[in-house]
């Protein structure tokens, strides 16, 4: 075989094929990023893919760069496309759910403070659980237990401190 210097055909189209993608990969990205591609870089690169896969079919070597502003603006557009019909059909995140040792952890917590309610007296019980637990103003209350409204106030604040010694005295 004489070396006369002769390029395959084959290997001139891989040559033009490489020298096409250094000299043009970036400009594909930066197309692709303007028309607001996901990732750009992947864009890019499928178009290459396409263009290889197309090379030998080709009739005219220089329409390669069209081809692939062509195939950057087509496969950005359908990726476009893609992402809001998967928006529009996402299901919502499900919600946050406490661990079981924390559910453990609060009915506990909520056995202790019941156990130590129960200690209290029954005006101290009766002010706290319609303040805390009904959410009843001190006007309501007051009604409720039939005294007056400082003294619907006193019971809250003396049944608090006792609550707070018992809670106290279970840790």
């Amino acid at each position: 075989m004489a070396d006369d210097g002769a390029v395959s055909p084959e290997v001139e189209q891989v040559l033009t094929y490489e020298q096409l993608f250094r000299c043009h990969f970036r400009s594909m990205v930066r197309l692709a990023a303007m028309l607001g591609a996901d990732d750009p870089e992947d864009v890019a690169q499928e178009a290459f893919v396409r263009l290889h896969g197309r090379a030998r079919t080709m009739r005219d070597p220089r329409a390669a760069i069209g081809y692939l502003r062509t195939t950057v603006v087509n496969l950005t557009r359908s990726r476009q496309r893609h992402l809001s019909v998967v928006r529009r059909h996402r299901e919502d995140a499900p919600p946050d759910v406490a661990s079981a040792e924390h559910d453990a952890v609060r009915r506990e917590a909520g056995r202790d403070l019941v156990a130590a309610l129960g200690r209290l007296s029954e005006r101290h019980r009766e002010a706290l659980v319609l303040r805390y637990w009904l959410d009843l103003s001190e006007a309501e209350m007051a009604d409720a237990m039939g005294v007056s409204r400082g003294t619907v106030k006193s019971h809250v604040s003396r049944g608090l401190d006792a609550l707070a010694a018992l809670m106290e005295e279970h840790r």
